[in-house]
């Protein structure tokens, strides 16, 4: 190919406030349609705007989370533009002092792609397009907003769909938004333009607006590349615009010539005062965050040797990660507790949210009081599956579950007893191992789990058989 991919990424997210970034108005998604608003949200004459602390120290811990310094003094701007969504004619927003600057995200090849800045503002209402007419709801409508600005470090598709992917990870384990993209609650603008190899100049970039799921973002950014190639391999130029991403037909197209930010005429708004983020508060909200999900992957992995692919089906559900820990500081074994959460409970949770969400009914330490019985060999795998399946239905102890003489102790003479029986009941199996068909000794453990009522160790009287065989040979 005679050209290279140069991509930005400007990263939309809603924050989780219970009010709007200026007014008291509701941030719950949904609701019909302009009942969520209120004079300030929609620009009414005399109304004037008040800034939610919430807002502020919900950026500033996005900043410190992607490495970002803290700009401790900071003010809001208007970004002037006229739009139906937006119906006093300009968004406040932040424009030479934004909160937080100069921060970075690792890839998984270890490129760093660099994150410009962090800056609050309001979100606009939503056009509603139908049979041929326009419809505006201003519900959304000062929903506060993070804007976070990549620098131009993104080469493929595959790096930019990695990218938001981390960025929405970890907004999600701070607890600042959550990040669904299916609502509307992170969006990516895609800058892209191509240059020829080896030239450093950028080429003319255009602006894929709102894209709202991953894979779109890796499909937009295939289907402009294209474009962008046909149109100066053709001799053409590339005109700076703003694009729409139809996911139905995987096409691209012009929506409208794209602004620069002298177009928008910043002013500091004059309605708002400066503000300033003290260093003590700046310290309190470092010291209040997570361990981030990458370090904890990294912690599974080398601490708590987990494997790896054991490690990636929990790191990125930070309840998840949470519900396991607490089981293990009640004693649970890392191994057993990890594989009961990743194939019992992952089996009842149906999809990313619900594991996301993480709603059992079963509590860490009731798994735990279950797990340590498997961990001690008072109860099988399959007795602990079966139990544990039982709790989470009904949100009982094991011990509601698991009768008395369940937990006694199979002695070694009774399972060499029944391993006996099974080798003299299956001649055919038995010819089968010693002619090396290994996998024909599982026809043997259904007498032996029959006799031992479920109990039985079928490791241990795996190697009870072969014994038995070698010996009768």
């Amino acid at each position: 190919m005679r050209y290279e991919i140069v991509c930005g990424i400007e990263t939309h997210i809603e924050l989780a406030t219970n009010t709007k970034i200026f007014c008291g108005c509701t941030t719950a998604f949904g609701g019909d349609p302009n009942t969520h608003c209120c004079p300030v949200c929609t620009g009414q004459p005399g109304s004037l705007p008040i800034l939610n602390k919430k807002v502020v120290e919900y950026a500033v811990r996005a900043g410190l989370a992607i490495h970002c310094k803290i700009n401790n003094i900071s003010h809001m701007d208007r970004k002037n533009y006229c739009y139906p969504d937006l119906p006093k004619a300009y968004q406040i927003s932040q424009y030479d002092e934004p909160l937080c600057e100069h921060g970075f995200i690792d890839l998984d090849s270890g490129k760093r792609i660099g994150i410009t800045r962090i800056h609050i503002e309001e979100d606009a209402g939503k056009l509603i397009h139908e049979n041929g007419f326009t419809y505006v709801d201003y519900n959304r409508g000062g929903v506060p907003l993070i804007e976070i600005v990549s620098e131009p470090d993104i080469s493929t598709p595959e790096e930019a769909k990695e990218y938001a992917e981390k960025l929405q990870l970890i907004m999600r384990y701070i607890g600042i938004s959550d990040c669904k993209m299916q609502e509307g609650s992170m969006r990516c603008d895609v800058n892209v333009s191509l240059r020829e190899v080896g030239t450093k100049e950028f080429g003319t970039r255009t602006e894929s607006k709102n894209i709202n799921s991953l894979n779109f973002i890796l499909k937009a950014m295939y289907a402009e590349v294209e474009r962008q190639t046909d149109i100066l391999e053709s001799g053409g130029t590339i005109i700076q615009e703003t694009m729409r991403y139809d996911d139905v037909t995987d096409t691209i197209s012009p929506m409208r010539e794209k602004e620069n930010s002298d177009d928008y005429r910043y002013f500091p708004d004059p309605d708002i005062i400066r503000f300033q983020m003290v260093q003590e508060k700046v310290d309190e909200i470092q010291s209040s965050l997570p361990e981030l999900p990458f370090d904890k992957l990294k912690r599974y992995v080398t601490e708590l040797e987990l494997p790896e692919l054991t490690a990636k089906q929990m790191y990125k559900y930070r309840r998840v990660t949470e519900f396991f820990e607490a089981s293990l500081a009640q004693g649970a074994s890392v191994k057993n507790a990890s594989n009961l959460i990743t194939g019992i409970i992952y089996a009842n949770l149906n999809t990313e949210e619900d594991k996301e969400l993480f709603e059992i009914k079963t509590d860490a330490k009731q798994f735990a009081e279950l797990v340590k019985m498997y961990d001690e060999k008072k109860i099988n795998v399959k007795m602990a599956q079966t139990t544990l399946q039982q709790m989470l239905e009904n949100g009982k102890s094991a011990a509601e579950f698991i009768k008395a003489e369940d937990l006694e102790d199979i002695s070694t003479d009774d399972l060499v007893t029944w391993c006996q029986e099974a080798i003299d009941a299956n001649p055919k199996a038995v010819a089968d191992i010693m002619a090396g068909k290994d996998k024909a000794i599982n026809i043997m453990f259904g007498h032996i789990m029959r006799q031992s009522k479920g109990k039985a160790d079928t490791k241990q009287a795996e190697a009870i058989i072969k014994d038995l065989i070698n010996k009768g040979i």
